[in-house]
């Protein structure tokens, strides 16, 4: 291994020293009786959201498999949160780092790879993205990151302090330390599988839930085991949902799929705002909605327990869309329905 490749490990592997384990936190839900709710709050990492720890996991591999090396141009396909966290650590390494990625993402994640030195390519869709960034990296002999391929592999499932290991941990002096479920949206599909993984190897009782947005094809892949499914629509819940079956999604280590409704994601995200007093972004409330619809059952099934979910990020990278009232009737529509059931499930605990 030459000296530029151990200087790069080692200046992330430095970063990581420097950097603390993401909060648990523990929602205020009265109208539920022993069933608890939490939220994993990754949105306190470095760069803002979850894939801060998948964009550390692909450049170690990269790093090790001796694909990334000085001077090597970084080329990732991303909705935003991934780019972000890649062209911090492209940085972090004095790498040049591209995000191809549709031209609707949220203008704060363009200003934020920007802000670390990235570059953005745009294409009209998103299924045009993996074309695209292995031309790039074709042309500029660079190395196309490919999260959809390696997120599934490039993090240690077993342990080593991963998402996994790190709420089973926090999760330990609470009244139900090992939870009945965890709740996961699927982008890549690499967190459900190292969650998934790491319950089998550890032998534990949880089981996964993992909701999908609308216009994604990992539930139908995952209710009909087509491979070849592909969708015309991309998710308008940004960050989650894909529009083919991406190889890092492994349907093995799930026990139940939701497919949540986008103006769900939307109305939730915005109801659990009034609840902890801070914005998330619509994954999160993609992923409150599927859980919430679990507690409705446990609670009627006179079940106790706790679920754990992530909140992904922070709602400040979509004030001006997922915020906007006029983006959201024009791109998501109507609420009311998903809003009106909040406002039952605060009063009654039940979702009708």
């Amino acid at each position: 291994m030459n000296s530029w490749v151990n200087m790069a490990i080692e200046k992330i592997e430095s970063d990581y020293q420097r950097s603390a384990d993401t909060h648990l936190i523990k929602l205020d839900i009265p109208q539920l009786t022993g069933i608890d709710i939490y939220l994993k709050d990754e949105s306190t990492h470095p760069t803002g959201s979850l894939k801060h720890r998948l964009a550390r996991s692909l450049f170690l591999y990269g790093l090790c498999n001796g694909w990334i090396k000085e001077g090597t141009t970084i080329i990732e396909s991303s909705s935003g949160s991934t780019a972000v966290s890649e062209s911090y650590f492209a940085r972090l390494l004095g790498l040049p780092f591209i995000a191809v990625m549709p031209n609707t993402t949220a203008k704060k994640k363009i200003q934020q790879i920007e802000f670390y030195g990235g570059c953005c390519h745009f294409v009209n869709h998103s299924s045009e993205i993996y074309a695209a960034s292995e031309q790039l990296a074709s042309q500029l002999d660079g190395h196309y990151m490919d999260q959809f391929t390696y997120a599934e592999r490039a993090t240690d499932w077993r342990g080593n302090n991963n998402i996994a290991n790190s709420i089973f941990e926090q999760m330990a002096l609470e009244p139900h330390p090992i939870p009945s479920w965890i709740v996961m949206s699927p982008g890549t599909g690499g967190t459900s599988a190292t969650i998934g993984r790491y319950i089998r190897y550890q032998r534990l009782d949880t089981q996964l839930c993992v909701a999908d947005p609308e216009h994604s094809v990992f539930y139908d892949y995952y209710t009909t085991g087509d491979k070849t499914l592909t969708s015309a629509h991309g998710s308008k819940i940004e960050g989650i949902g894909r529009p083919r079956v991406e190889p890092s999604f492994i349907p093995g280590v799930i026990d139940n799929m939701e497919k949540i409704p986008d103006a769900a994601s939307i109305a939730t995200m915005r109801w659990l705002e009034k609840l902890i007093g801070r914005k998330a972004g619509p994954s999160t409330g993609t992923n409150l909605y599927g859980v919430l619809k679990i507690a409705v059952k446990m609670q009627a099934s006179h079940q106790q327990g706790s679920i754990v979910t992530l909140l992904c990020d922070s709602g400040e990278r979509y004030l001006d869309s997922y915020y906007d009232p006029s983006w959201v009737q024009e791109n998501i529509g109507s609420l009311s329905k998903y809003e009106a059931q909040l406002t039952q499930f605060s009063l009654t605990g039940r979702l009708n």
